[in-house]
């Protein structure tokens, strides 16, 4: 596979930052700024938050800005003011044709949910390189967008701390000299919680996460370890590693990010402080290593590290995520859609905490046999999951 996103000597390798405005976008324009000269802004672009949009186009003077929200356009233009002439678009559409621009070196994808698929699907068509964070994208399409990389020579970074950690000790070399994978868990904010108290579980219960700030959905996801479940997925196609050699661990101190097992015996694992700048700039800059904002990882000061293999008793979605895998097709589609309403569901107090695993299950178990061939299929069964889980939510009164 060719290196696309070698930017041309005498330029700063340009940047297209998708989900601007989120928890990844935020901490990649903090990378993008503090690399000048390295690293610029070439577009933005942002679901609704018109005021914090505004500062950072402001900030970075990119050439192209989109805004997912349509009927936001007046209030976006006055909130950014005189003085910047780039090119605005609006709509899912608009946020999907700026992905496309061949003008950028790199894509990074920090779009939450699988608003992210479409946007991932136009850069890497397009040959552009992609620094994924919308694991949704994988999860869902991961045969579908391994293949329309290797097809158009463009690179799939991943910008998770787990997958970008085994991204960084595989350093190229392929499958064939893998024994095994592990991807590490803090276990999230529910490790230490008695199981027989999940039933009580309270949506703030839920978002207090131990390690990291995240959003909401994936801070209950993490509660449920079916984030966890969605890497194992991702792993798959990053990596072309059979499931069965794909393993998770609890490690609450969230140290280590990832371990690649070699057939010899040996195992590489990458260490760091929980940080996700560090990540983020590894695929930003890659395959240059740049000084970074983050203090290195000091591991005499931890006193001990622990690992854990899950308890699937506490953590059944787990195993929900590798019965989606095992089952392909549009399983993982199912899966993650129906998880996006279950979890709307108990954040907004209409359902309890273990009703996202038992929910997700009923879904599955309804899943017509399909395959995912295109992506008109797989919006099709995310539209049918999300039906199905509503439906379940309502049968639950």
């Amino acid at each position: 596979m060719k290196d696309s996103i070698i930017s041309p000597p005498g330029r700063p390798r340009r940047v297209t930052v998708l989900g601007s405005t989120g928890s990844v976008g935020r901490a990649a324009c903090d990378v993008i700024a503090r690399l000048p000269g390295r690293l610029e802004v070439f577009a933005l672009a942002a679901g609704s938050n018109v005021d914090l949009l505004a500062e950072q186009v402001r900030a970075f003077r990119p050439r192209v800005v989109a805004l997912g929200r349509a009927d936001l356009e007046t209030e976006l233009r006055s909130r950014i003011g005189v003085g910047w002439s780039g090119s605005l678009f609006f709509g899912p559409s608009g946020v999907e044709s700026v992905a496309a621009m061949e003008e950028a070196d790199v894509v990074l994808n920090g779009l939450v949910g699988a608003a992210g698929l479409r946007p991932t699907w136009r850069a890497l068509a397009a040959g552009r390189a992609v620094a994924l964070a919308n694991k949704e994208s994988l999860v869902i399409a991961g045969e579908f967008l391994a293949a329309e990389a290797e097809r158009r020579g463009a690179r799939l970074l991943p910008v998770d701390s787990e997958h970008n950690a085994i991204f960084q000790a595989l350093n190229g070399q392929g499958p064939d000299v893998v024994r095994r994978l592990v991807l590490t868990a803090s276990g999230g904010p529910l490790r230490e919680r008695d199981p027989a108290t999940l039933g009580t579980v309270t949506p703030a219960d839920a978002l207090r996460h131990p390690t990291w700030t995240m959003g909401p959905r994936i801070t209950v996801d993490s509660a449920t370890l079916l984030n966890k479940g969605f890497e194992v997925i991702e792993a798959r196609w990053l990596f072309a590693v059979a499931p069965e050699r794909i393993d998770v661990w609890i490690h609450p101190q969230s140290v280590v990010h990832g371990m690649v097992e070699w057939i010899d015996g040996s195992t590489t694992a990458v260490f760091s402080v929980p940080d996700m700048r560090i990540p983020i700039q590894n695929a930003l800059c890659y395959p240059l290593r740049l000084p970074g904002p983050v203090a290195g990882c000091d591991l005499t000061s931890y006193g001990r590290l622990d690992f854990a293999r899950p308890d699937p008793g506490r953590y059944p979605c787990l195993d929900l995520a590798r019965r989606a895998l095992a089952e392909g097709g549009t399983a993982p589609a199912v899966l993650n859609a129906a998880d996006e309403v279950l979890v709307a569901a108990f954040l907004e107090e209409r359902i309890g905490f273990l009703r996202i695993g038992e929910g997700l299950e009923r879904v599955l178990d309804r899943r017509p046999g399909g395959g995912c061939s295109d992506l008109d299929a797989i919006q099709e069964a995310d539209r049918w999951a999300r039906a199905q889980a509503e439906a379940v939510i309502a049968a639950w009164g």
